[in-house]
């Protein structure tokens, strides 16, 4: 698939002179994510943000385009357009699944890649279908939520979520939320459909074969991915986790000092 499909809204910014990271954002998020971690690295880093389908001001033509294979393709192509040849990639959540799936597929891009908070999907069949019904519960909700009230109300519960610890007493909390409200919740609806867990293809076996260095970040309180990682790291010798103090799923919220220390010590 070429860039036909795809109206990809991206930013670039720090020192065009030095290594680029690529950042890909989480579920909900947008080319505001990493803000404050993109801040304090701007001298000794060149930073490429993008909007994922369904997120942020990035447009596709075709929901075919929202798939992690599809997306991963695009962004190749992204790539190749903005003449770059290879990159090291940072990856949140949703965006450190699609940061997993690029790894595997199209490594000759990527130096080092660090995922924060992700997975590799699901092995078992009858989990694969019980997070695809939940997805779609999920998505339905977000169909209702229209309105920036309703839409709010969806964000507080979402956060309410145990992985996320507690992030909603964070400083920060408020200006996340007024992030996420410029999204579309229809636009998220679909994205979640077809590229959420449940949808995505397990990448545990292709784990094993992977040949690009990296870091797993998980935070000591979301022991959900802590657990998921710990497994990942025992996969490959080219895995290496660290359990980030302080901190549940949003690592780089919750102990930005930290996650930019570790993007700092791996990628230099």
């Amino acid at each position: 698939m070429s860039l036909e499909k795809y109206r990809f809204h991206y930013y670039f910014s720090g020192n065009s002179d030095r290594s680029l990271i690529l950042f890909l954002h989480g579920f909900m998020g947008n080319t505001d994510e990493f803000n404050q971690v993109i801040s304090l690295l701007v001298d000794d880093f060149h930073c490429l943000k993008i909007d994922l389908p369904g997120h942020g001001k990035t447009q596709v033509l075709d929901d075919d385009c929202y798939t992690m294979a599809k997306t991963a393709e695009g962004l190749i192509n992204l790539l190749d357009e903005l003449k770059v040849k290879q990159c090291f990639l940072v990856g949140y959540s949703m965006g450190g699944r699609l940061a997993l799936y690029l790894t595997l597929h199209f490594c000759q891009y990527f130096d080092k890649v660090i995922l924060e908070s992700a997975s590799p999907g699901l092995l078992v069949e009858l989990e694969k279908l019980e997070r695809v019904k939940r997805d779609q519960q999920i998505a339905r909700k977000l169909v209702r939520s229209i309105e920036k009230d309703d839409f709010r109300k969806f964000l507080d519960n979402w956060y309410s979520q145990p992985i996320f610890g507690n992030i909603k007493n964070h400083p920060q909390f408020d200006r996340m939320i007024e992030n996420r409200l410029q999204n579309n919740p229809v636009k998220l609806a679909k994205s979640l459909r077809l590229m959420g867990t449940g949808v995505q293809p397990s990448l545990w076996d292709s784990l094993q074969k992977n040949k690009v260095p990296l870091l797993l970040l998980v935070g000591e309180n979301d022991q959900k991915f802590v657990d998921i990682n710990t497994k990942m790291a025992e996969l490959n010798r080219l895995c290496e986790l660290k359990v980030i103090k302080n901190a549940s799923h949003n690592i780089h919220l919750e102990n930005t000092p930290i996650f930019v220390e570790n993007i700092r010590y791996f990628f230099n």
